[in-house]
Parts: structure tokens; sequence; C-alpha cells
């Protein structure tokens, strides 16, 4: 990495650190994340998603950037890497100072009408929904996927706000399983790792598509790849250096090296 220019793909594991569970790690959750479809086509999942949703973004807006967040934004400071393409929906990697993120699957900060279009901040839905279920109780322990949901039980009463210019279906503005990432969203991921030297993947699986498209893009043009995950990925096979080991430490000691 040393005298190159780095983009640098993450995962769910790059924010374990600063308490958002992974899909696969241990203590990650077993159930099922949502699916586009069922999301739009039940109306008691939409519900249910919506009440874990909530609370999940609890958690999410409670989090803060961990060493590894922190670390990556030192490395571009320092002109070391161009840029950063996440899977995370947590938005960390901005609040810990990096300037140049490519959000693949969006953010849970943001809320869009599938209908009209019109977005919103997170916040502004969230007092929406505190107002139209008073009475909305959180379980006795919370246990959040990485997209921020939260499974709910009793979800009967709870009611999801419309939205206020057409009165369409609300959606938190993040891809779910079984969509596809927007065009000009993943041609920006393309074009940081196409202007890269080395392209390096730091807590993830890459068993979602879009990851292991990266990476073979990297690969196609002589890129060395490195990945840094605690487990096997999708990707181990491409890399020129594999580290099984924790993110956090790792980023660390690369910034300290790199200087």
């Amino acid at each position: 990495m040393r005298g190159k220019e780095v983009a640098v793909l993450t995962g769910a594991g790059v924010s374990t650190d600063s308490g958002i569970p992974d899909y696969r790690g241990e203590g990650a959750p077993r159930r099922a994340p949502m699916t586009f479809q069922t999301f739009v086509g039940d109306e008691r999942a939409r519900k249910r998603y919506w009440a874990g949703s909530h609370l999940g973004w609890k958690v999410f807006r409670a989090a803060e950037p961990n060493l590894g967040h922190r670390s990556l934004a030192t490395l571009e400071d320092a002109g070391l890497i161009n840029g950063i393409v996440t899977q995370n929906v947590d938005g960390l990697h901005t609040r810990a100072g990096s300037k140049r993120v490519v959000e693949l699957h969006g953010s849970m900060d943001r809320v869009v009408c599938l209908v009209c279009g019109q977005a919103y901040g997170r916040d502004s839905i969230s007092q929406r929904l505190e107002a139209l279920n008073p009475i909305f109780a959180a379980p006795d322990s919370i246990s959040v996927n990485p997209d921020g949901d939260v499974d709910v039980a009793e979800i009967d009463d709870f009611t999801i706000p419309d939205c206020t210019v057409c009165g369409g279906m609300l959606k938190p503005n993040v891809v779910f399983f079984g969509e596809f990432v927007p065009t000009e969203r993943f041609a920006q991921a393309l074009a940081l790792v196409s202007a890269a030297d080395v392209f390096l993947v730091a807590g993830s699986s890459l068993a979602v598509n879009s990851g292991i498209r990266l990476v073979e893009t990297a690969r196609r043009a002589g890129s060395p790849i490195i990945v840094i995950n605690r487990g096997l990925t999708k990707g181990d096979g491409r890399a020129l250096v594999k580290l099984d080991a924790g993110t956090s430490e790792s980023l660390a000691e690369l910034a300290a090296r790199l200087g």
C-alpha cells in the first residue's frame, strides 16, 4: 500500500466494535433480513419492520465511530486512500470524518416515499412514529441487525406514517434484499476501484454480489487485493494478502505504519 492509491470496501465487520452486530459473526441475529418484495406486499410484515427499525434507529443513533472508522479517515486525510465504498447503512464512516464515501446500500438516516420520491430525515420520521404510537413498548432485550432492524412481536396496533406529500408508502433509504443497488451509485463505486492501485476489503464476507463484483473489477485490472476479515470470505481466493483478524486493530496498525 505504501506509495499507492488505495480503494477500500467495508462491511458490517467494521462496525461491530461500535456495538452493531454483523450478519454472520458471533452474536449476530439469526433472523432473515427483510426483502423488498415482502416489505411492499405484506402490511403486517411492513408494520413489524417499521416497529423494529424504529428501535434499531435509536441504537444506530447512539453508536459512535470506532478505531477502525477513525483510522480510515486518517488514511484518507493523509492521501493514502482515494475513498471508501461501504456496504454498511450506519453512517459511521462519515461521522468519523471520511469525506469520500459511497454508501452502496444507502443509509438509515434517510427515508424515501416509494410513490413520489420525497425524502425525509430519519429523526423527523421517528418523531411521527412516536406521536402515532405513544404506548409502543420496546422488547426487554434488543438484538439489532446491521440493517437497523429489531425483532418485535406485538405490532397489531402499530401505525406507520404515510408520505405527507402524496400519501404514499415510506421506506428507509436502504437497499433491501431483492433490490438492486442504484446504477449511478454502483458506477461511483466502480470508479473508485478502477482508479486505485490497490483494493482493500475490511470486515466483509463478500457474500453480497455487489461486493464480489468490485473485487472482480480490481482483479481484472491487475490490482493487488487485501482482505481483512475474521473468518472466510468469498474473495479469499483472489486476495494477494488475507488477514484473519479484527478490522479495528488492523486498520489502526496500517494507519500507524503508513504514517
